[in-house]
């Protein structure tokens, strides 16, 4: 059966409308962006958005068979993963 969006151009995605087909608050994935684990996105303008085979790429990172699975990837949580330099020196 032929795909039905072949030859339209991809549907980007704002923060909430993101944030609801992921399932999880638009805090969250605003955080995930700011430290760098969350999904790819694309800035026009002053909008952020996300095309929504990177949102389920960035999903189908975290694919799992069983809890004793390493997987091919994670997905991190939405926290600092390195220290930041600061002025020279790290923050505590």
């Amino acid at each position: 059966m032929p795909d039905p969006n072949a030859g339209l151009p991809p549907r980007y995605l704002r923060t909430p409308e993101a944030a609801r087909f992921l399932g999880l608050s638009c805090r969250t994935l605003e955080k995930h962006r700011t430290y760098g684990t969350g999904p790819t996105y694309r800035k026009l303008g002053g909008r952020v958005v996300y095309a929504i085979d990177d949102l389920t790429a960035w999903v189908d990172r975290g694919t799992k068979t069983s809890t004793s699975d390493p997987g091919n990837g994670a997905v991190l949580p939405a926290k600092r993963h390195t220290p930041i330099p600061y002025a020279g020196k790290e923050r505590r």
